[in-house]
């Protein structure tokens, strides 16, 4: 069952391409450039960064789309969103879903994953999918998933972008 509905990817090149979007990310992190929502547990769940201020994320995203396009079967162009997941030690992310406007898909891509430094959680029906998290890697599933990430026990932050793609609906 939950390999129908996950879909587990690489991005080619990712350490080389992780290792700009650290320096980018960190360059902005603490700075009024960033937008912050999801106030839960003590910290910010999501962070904000437009594109220009993290120029590599083009390489992810654009990955991400070809990804989000196969796994929908559709050549369809694709509206997506990203945002920053920064997990200090102790820190976990709280169950939610995506699924509040039109998204068909959601994702995260891995940055910077240490041992121990958190597992994703997809409840799917009575079932419990443990997904442990590894730099480079994008995990895909249906928005209407529950999903959280169990606490950082590792001595590092975890870096994460989570995702969503839509269809593109002209305005008519």
């Amino acid at each position: 069952m939950a390999g129908e509905i996950i879909s587990v990817r690489e991005l080619p090149n990712y350490l080389a391409v992780n290792a700009v979007l650290i320096q980018q990310f960190n360059q902005y992190r603490d700075t009024d450039e960033v937008r912050r929502s999801h106030y839960f547990s003590g910290r910010y769940e999501n962070i904000y960064l437009d594109l220009d201020k993290v120029p590599a994320m083009q390489t992810v995203m654009q990955q991400a789309h070809c990804f989000a396009q196969q796994i929908l079967n559709t050549s369809q162009e694709l509206k997506r969103g990203f945002w920053f997941n920064l997990m200090l030690p102790g820190h976990v992310t709280q169950p939610h879903t995506h699924d509040d406007d039109d998204e068909y898909l959601s994702g995260v891509y891995y940055i910077n994953a240490p041992e121990n430094s958190g597992d994703l959680l997809l409840n799917i029906e009575s079932e419990s999918i443990q997904v442990h998290p590894q730099a480079g890697k994008f995990v895909f599933f249906p928005p209407d998933i529950s999903h959280q990430v169990t606490e950082n026990k590792s001595n590092d932050e975890r870096l994460s972008v989570g995702m969503n793609f839509g269809i593109e609906i002209d305005d008519i």
